[in-house]
């Protein structure tokens, strides 16, 4: 019986021993992550820091010395450039090692390795849209330059000292959650970060949708919808300004295109609400006599945050800022005598073309009155557990066919992307933006901003400006193809030279402005010009409501100070409410209303149109007006086999101001003819209703803080690692433009002077790691729209009672 039971005993230990050591469909070996030796265990981390760390890394030809403050921030002291980007790769991927990890690996379609089959969309699709392809290009510009070659090579090899010190137990959590390795840096994984983010700024078009849009209304329906200069704008350079210099022959529009704009003739969308703010206030506006310059650019809230702050110092430098996890430099931040920021342009740098194959086989193309050898990209996927999945690109002139049939597309998934047609795409093209941010983190004056953004090819950005000579400036800035007016507005043609980009805009013609008359400068992804600009850049931006908000605030200020900034980055008033909602309460007629309508009537009336998190009318209103705008257009662009462009909030706007009698504002398939007022009063009762039902009568649960979705999750949506929802204001329209879990990523404030003083935070911590004290504890108080004074040191034996380790690379 003793032997039965142990015989029993022992083949149920050999048996969990089995199960914990094979991986289960997703599930890791959960064997080896609950190993108290090299399992999760080993991930805390004590609040408590060593007051002196000594580490011996590869690479390095001196002693660095890096101060870690009370945030766990690193302030870089080297001795040479060399040692000083070596050291940035080496402890951003201490803090950031699986997020450089997962974002290159997302960038290069290379997730299904770890993650199996699930991942095969995104993977297949960025491989089509060449994002690898892309990158290698970008390397080779970055590689004929002697400085940006040091800078990658330097980082990288950081980037591997660090990983070549790790065994299994000191591996980030997420590496362990999915069982699988570190694997060595490349140069290329440096590149690939800036794939993303021109992914995120420069990845969606419009095209595919307005093309459909004009086969089914014509060209003059189209034009009226979709008009190239919207019914509000508030220009990003002041309107009226003059431009010093003599531009370049405009290109003629194509045969094709004069024909299909021609009355009569037949022939991933960009969300809106969404984007960033900067603005920069000179001194004749502040109380200090200096400018001040701000920043929060717009993007996805993650744990671990999209940037990584650091101080870095070598001979040439003294820089403090953000940058990327996984590239070299600051991207946004300030020296001792500039500041400078970012938010996107939106530029046109995304066209489709359709593609005439000569035959089934597709191995060759139309173009130019002869017949042209397609070019055939094999990309090989490895799938965790499952056969490689072998990928043929067809790549033309003009770059890859993203789909060349409509079985490679996933249902519901990339409906904004044509089949047949070939993407032609600033991030395919030869490119060095590191050497933008190396000038940048060095610059001293105006003219050394101008010089480095000759540098920056894409995504483009809105570079804000401001100096402690007192300069203030901002420049739409990029390499912006040469076009004729609303080219790439519509799929081009294929076969037709006169549809390719014709050259560049010179970077001396971007659109720029230093010391305006009107005391400050800012943008907030709208117009980067009024229509005397000569260059076509884009029909369509960001709609001007941050834009105009920004400047009517700055536009009153004097005596400004760092928390007057600080405030205006936590405005919550919407001029969008501002224009419509006087114009659709007066279309309600309370007496028809029963009891919990004329409540929310009577509380929407008296809001104020800040969205507040305890405000119900933000509630009431935002639902309100989503409402009434699908109802305008549902019926004709809501088409679930055709995709359509819906049209603009602005455009949207014009038509209840001033054309309540619109045809749009009509159901064909009613017998009567709805109007303006008959739309407005159905959204408004329709919303109550909804809102009666979901949420009880008007209190608590209608605030706004409640109604709204705001939560940071993690990078990989790991259960438990994010904050949940969370209670706050803002929306998009707002300069608090913060909905979902997009909005301001990092939020910073320069004080120019004498002595630069920064402020600044992001969501969360400066640790990638769950288990540590530094994973969220900046958190609250970016929540709490509070800033951080950002510790900038003069030296690395400078004294401070903020520095809490100091961390000896030799």
């Amino acid at each position: 019986m003793k032997f039965t039971k142990a015989f029993i005993s022992m083949a149920i230990t050999i048996g969990l021993i089995w199960v914990l050591d094979i991986k289960i469909g997703p599930v890791p070996p959960l064997g080896a992550f609950l190993n108290p030796s090299t399992g999760f265990w080993q991930n805390a981390e004590s609040k408590n820091i060593l007051p002196a760390e000594n580490l011996k890394i590869t690479g390095l030809t001196d002693e660095v010395t890096v101060q870690y403050d009370d945030h766990r921030i690193p302030h870089i002291f080297a001795k040479n450039d060399h040692d000083l980007y070596l050291a940035q790769g080496f402890v951003t991927a201490r803090d950031r090692l699986w997020e450089m990890d997962i974002q290159t690996r997302s960038a290069s379609g290379r997730l299904a390795e770890i993650v199996g089959p699930k991942a095969l969309d995104i993977d297949r699709y960025h491989r089509r849209m060449g994002m690898v392809y892309g990158a290698e290009n970008s390397l080779k510009g970055i590689m004929k330059n002697p400085v940006s070659k040091m800078v990658v090579l330097a980082y990288t090899e950081g980037v591997n000292s660090y990983i070549h010190s790790l065994s299994q137990k000191d591996y980030p959590l997420e590496f362990k959650l999915l069982n699988y390795e570190p694997e060595e840096w490349q140069p290329i994984n440096c590149v690939f970060l800036l794939k993303l983010m021109s992914e995120t700024l420069a990845g969606g078009s419009d095209q595919f949708g307005l093309t459909n849009d004009l086969k089914r209304f014509g060209a003059k329906e189209v034009n009226d919808l979709f008009p190239d200069y919207p019914f509000h704008e508030d220009p990003i350079i002041p309107a009226g300004t003059k431009w010093n210099f003599k531009p370049l022959p405009i290109p003629q529009p194509s045969k094709g295109f004069t024909a299909q704009m021609t009355e009569g003739i037949k022939t991933k969308e960009i969300v809106p609400g969404i984007g960033s703010n900067n603005w920069a206030i000179g001194g004749n506006k502040t109380a200090t006599g200096y400018p001040i310059l701000a920043n929060d650019p717009h993007l996805n809230l993650t744990f671990p945050s999209i940037w990584y702050q650091v101080q870095m110092s070598s001979p040439t430098v003294n820089v403090c800022g953000v940058s990327l996890p996984g590239a070299p430099g600051v991207v946004i931040g300030f020296n001792q005598k500039i500041s400078w920021g970012v938010t996107n342009v939106d530029a046109d740098v995304l066209d489709w073309y359709q593609i005439k194959f000569k035959d089934n086989t597709k191995n060759e193309y139309w173009y130019n009155n002869q017949w042209n050898k397609v070019n055939k990209r094999i990309e090989t996927i490895k799938v965790l557990g499952e056969k490689d999945i072998i990928d043929t690109v067809l790549y033309t002139i003009h770059g890859p066919v993203v789909y060349d049939s409509s079985t490679e597309k996933t249902a519901g998934h990339h409906e904004n992307i044509p089949v047949g047609d070939a993407l032609r795409w600033i991030a395919h093209d030869e490119s060095d933006e590191f050497m933008c941010f190396y000038l940048l983190n060095r610059g001293k004056d105006y003219n050394d901003y101008r010089k480095a953004l000759t540098y920056f090819t894409a995504p483009a950005q809105n570079f804000i400006f401001a100096s402690s000579d007192k300069d203030i400036a901002i420049t739409p800035n990029g390499k912006f193809p040469l076009k004729y007016k609303d080219q790439g507005k519509f799929v081009l043609d294929g076969s037709d030279p006169a549809d390719d980009w014709h050259g560049w805009i010179p970077y001396d013609q971007n659109p720029t402005v230093k010391n305006p008359a009107q005391g400050f400068v800012r943008s907030a992804n709208e117009s980067p010009t009024d229509p005397s600009y000569p260059y076509y850049i884009n029909w369509r931006y960001e709609q001007y409501y941050r834009g105009k908000r920004i400047s009517d605030k700055l536009s009153a200020m004097q005596h400004a100070t760092v928390d007057s900034m600080r405030l205006m980055q936590m405005d919550n008033y919407s001029i969008l409410a501002q224009d419509v909602l006087p114009a659709m309460l007066k279309y309600i007629d309370p007496t028809k209303l029963h009891a919990d309508q004329l409540k929310a009537y009577n509380i929407i009336k008296a809001w104020d149109k800040h969205y507040a998190a305890n405000a119900i009318g933000a509630s009431i209103f935002n639902k309100w007006w989503v409402k009434f705008y699908d109802t305008t257009w549902a019926v004709n662009f809501g088409d679930n086999k055709v995709f359509l462009k819906m049209p603009s909030f602005d455009h949207t706007e014009k038509l209840l101001l001033t054309e309540p009698s619109s045809k749009w504002f009509d159901n064909p398939t009613t017998p009567q003819k709805e109007t303006c007022a008959d739309l407005v009063n159905q959204a408004f009762v329709n919303v109550v209703d909804e809102m009666l039902r979901k949420l009880g009568p008007p209190g608590e649960k209608w605030q706004w803080g409640n109604v709204k979705e705001t939560f940071v999750d993690h990078l990989a949506s790991l259960p438990g690692f994010g904050t949940g929802q969370v209670f706050t204001g803002g929306t998009g329209g707002v300069i608090n433009a913060l909905r979902g879990n997009n909005g301001p990523s990092w939020r910073m404030v320069v004080q120019m002077g004498p002595r630069v003083m920064g402020y600044g935070v992001f969501p969360g911590g400066e640790s990638g790691n769950p288990g540590s004290f530094f994973y969220n504890d900046m958190f609250t108080t970016w929540r709490d729209g509070k800033l951080n004074e950002l510790l900038f040191l003069n030296s690395a034996e400078e004294q401070s009672k903020r520095i809490k380790t100091t961390l000896t690379l030799r």
